[in-house]
């Protein structure tokens, strides 16, 4: 029993001794010991146990319910679906997770780090779940690199949100880029670990010794920033991630989107394989913010609404 359970046991003892003789104490132990009762219950909340009226806090594993997080993975490099402004990670992914905690009654916790470490980062439990603008594919799904290697045991996703990829070179196009076949003999810039930069590998294997040569960073950022320099001829992201960029990078003055979207895929909020009713539960949430409409007013906030599922899926990426 608590210090504090015993002083309200005492106070209460105390109470009762002293209704029979005296009825005005009696009035003043009885708010005593709703007092007590208060505190009772302010201290159940603060430990992590209290009932949660959150429409699926009970679909949750029981760490989760305890701590009340949910540690979110991430890469905030990568407006408008995830960035770093004020010193706070923000974008389409934050809003849809504030959507998802609202109904699971959680807060879903942002934490920024590469790229190509984040799938890492559920294998050794340091974060729940990923929201990283993250292409869902088998190879991912099966933990194979690039060679097809057992390296991982594999994530399992659940579907958010739909995209293609665009090239984003430099304001202008100087090269006179418009296809991927165009880079063939050029040089391009890509984020490391990413399926852009399994694209521009593939067109590499295309172009044959007309060769296209790749230049990977650790951020999306510093292989912006090579092209913007004339080092690279042109960089590979998400339609809505190059898109914001051409926007508002210089004004609208450093960048230009061409070509088509190309590989239409899906993305995903990834779990790790052994989370599976973490996982059933993030897709209980997105059904529900899909059906309330709170999803729809996230993508809308950020001019994304072109990408939006119908309903949430796992492992439906290909």
């Amino acid at each position: 029993m608590t210090a504090r359970s015993t002083r309200c046991t005492t106070a209460a003892k105390t109470r009762t001794s002293r209704l029979a003789a005296v009825a005005a104490i009696a009035v003043a132990g009885s708010m005593l010991l709703t007092a007590c009762g208060d505190q009772t219950d302010s201290a159940t909340k603060e430990g992590g146990t209290a009932a949660n009226s959150a429409p699926l806090f009970s679909k949750l594993p029981a760490d989760i319910q305890k701590s009340g997080v949910i540690k979110v993975g991430t890469d905030a490099s990568y407006a408008p679906m995830e960035f770093t402004e004020g010193g706070k990670i923000v974008g389409v992914d934050p809003d849809i997770a504030a959507a998802l905690g609202k109904q699971l009654g959680v807060k879903f916790e942002f934490v920024s780090g590469t790229f190509d470490g984040l799938i890492t980062s559920l294998e050794t439990g340091r974060q729940d779940i990923v929201m990283s603008s993250m292409t869902d594919n088998k190879k991912r799904q099966e933990g194979l690199d690039d060679n097809g290697k057992k390296i991982g045991k594999g994530v399992d996703f659940v579907d958010y949100f739909s995209s293609g990829v665009s090239l984003l070179v430099k304001k202008g196009n100087p090269q006179g880029v418009d296809s991927l076949d165009d880079l063939c003999g050029k040089t391009v810039a890509v984020q490391r670990g990413t399926i852009y930069e399994d694209t521009f590998k593939a067109q590499a294997t295309k172009c044959g010794s007309n060769k296209l040569t790749i230049q990977a960073f650790d951020t999306d950022a510093e292989a912006q920033t090579r092209v913007k320099a004339g080092g690279a001829v042109a960089d590979l992201n998400d339609y809505p991630v190059a898109a914001y960029i051409a926007k508002t990078s210089g004004g609208g003055n450093d960048f230009e989107v061409v070509g088509n979207q190309t590989d239409v895929g899906l993305m995903g909020i990834a779990v790790s394989k052994d989370k599976t009713q973490l996982r059933d539960a993030v897709k209980e949430a997105l059904d529900a913010i899909i059906k309330d409409g709170t999803y729809a007013e996230a993508l809308k906030k950020w001019d994304v609404e072109g990408s939006a599922v119908k309903s949430a899926t796992i492992n439906a990426g290909k």
